[in-house]
């Protein structure tokens, strides 16, 4: 059962196949070709994104930094999504950290 209020006439049908063939994206070379670079401009599904929140979560304790400064170049660690993650692992590692300390000085009180 269609949700539409009114069926689907002749004309709307043709209107709509018209404005389908106008949106099939990039026809050309150089447009396919600058379209593969859209996902690059946040860097949140790039290999070197995936790569450094792998190195992050399995970092040893008090390591997170140095697995962060493993994986980028200083170029890379500058960029501010990159830089977003390492300082939410850092404070995660932080908190952690500080919690186990509060765990250790209540169980030696």
């Amino acid at each position: 059962m269609s949700l539409r209020k009114n069926p689907m006439t002749p004309a709307r049908l043709a209107a709509n196949r018209r404005n389908a063939k106008k949106s099939t994206g990039p026809r050309t070379a150089r447009g396919k070709s600058q379209s593969r670079l859209n996902s690059l401009r946040t860097g949140g599904r790039s290999r070197l994104y995936n790569d450094l929140l792998l190195a992050l979560m399995h970092a040893p304790p008090c390591a997170v930094a140095l697995a962060a400064r493993s994986v980028l170049t200083p170029a890379q660690a500058a960029h501010p999504l990159f830089a977003e993650l390492v300082d939410i692992f850092c404070q995660a590692e932080f908190e952690v950290g500080e919690q186990y300390r509060r765990l250790l000085s209540t169980r030696n009180s």
